[in-house]
């Protein structure tokens, strides 16, 4: 008995000598604490951004713009996955600042309703709107027999990666309102420092440019809104950015080596489309 009641003494002592050991750290640490806390805090700077093309003021973009907005009769509306905003090297802001304000407005959310979005489910509703995403239901651009000369339209377009434009059509009732139209046929996209899945995909500046050039019957708008992209790009390569060719290239020619466990089945799938393609 006398030696557990000692031993259970020793075991308190060293609890409380290790209480008091943590008191000491504690103190210490608060100490420590105020020191730090008594430093002068360094605020870093955000570099001045040109308000017009949204690029830092360092690299402004705004030689390359038009010197007016282009005089267009169609109205753009964007909607715009909220990630996009967040993206460097955006080409929503290039393509807004080539244009009157109110023919390029920009919605930014995942969800749209006739409740939180008015305006915007007022235009879905529409018979002169168009939405630009292509799909098996959609109708070729280039083969409607509207005139949009005579008509003022408007043009829905979804910006953001492929697979976040896709959640959006899919989730959204409002933009099964709209006719869905696509472009036929466009060129290898000029946004080279971003990956695209394949080459047939451009940029939603560039699908605006494409889309205009039809509606508005005038191939000029094309290479207006096309040349602030040239210049972005060219600026990035010019400081250390590297050429990205799609997806769809890099698969064709051996070079994708990304692939990860959850992707497989979605590579061989393009994989066996390309096979397809050149058959």
């Amino acid at each position: 008995m006398t030696g557990e009641t000692e031993e259970t003494k020793d075991d308190e002592d060293e609890d409380e000598e290790e209480m008091k050991d943590r008191d000491d750290d504690d103190d210490e640490g608060d100490e420590g604490f105020s020191v730090l806390s008594d430093l002068p805090v360094e605020i870093s700077e955000r570099r001045p951004t040109c308000h017009t093309c949204c690029r830092p003021v360092k690299v402004c973009l705004c030689p390359y713009l038009p010197a007016r907005p282009l005089d267009i009769s169609t109205y753009l509306y964007i909607v715009q996955h909220p990630a996009e905003e967040s993206r460097v090297l955006r080409t929503v802001p290039l393509l807004a600042a080539c244009l009157p304000p109110v023919k390029c407005k920009v919605f930014i959310g995942r969800r749209f309703t006739d409740e939180r979005h008015p305006e915007l489910a007022a235009v879905c509703k529409d018979a002169h709107t168009l939405l630009l995403y292509p799909g098996a239901a959609a109708a070729n651009l280039e083969d409607l027999a509207s005139d949009f000369a005579t008509t003022a339209h408007n043009v829905i377009l979804i910006d953001g990666t492929w697979s976040q434009a896709k959640d959006m059509f899919l989730r959204n009732s409002l933009f099964r309102l709209p006719k869905q139209v696509q472009l036929r046929s466009v060129s290898s996209s000029q946004y080279v420092i971003r990956t695209q899945p394949t080459n047939m995909c451009v940029s939603t500046l560039e699908c605006a440019a494409v889309a205009l050039s039809i509606m508005e019957k005038n191939q000029n708008i094309q290479e207006v809104l096309l040349k602030p992209l040239q210049a972005l790009c060219s600026f990035q390569l010019q400081h250390g950015a590297q050429i990205h060719h799609s997806k769809e290239h890099l698969i064709k020619n051996g070079e994708y080596n990304k692939i990860l466990p959850q992707n497989k089945r979605k590579i061989r799938r393009m994989q066996k489309l390309i096979s397809n393609q050149n058959i």
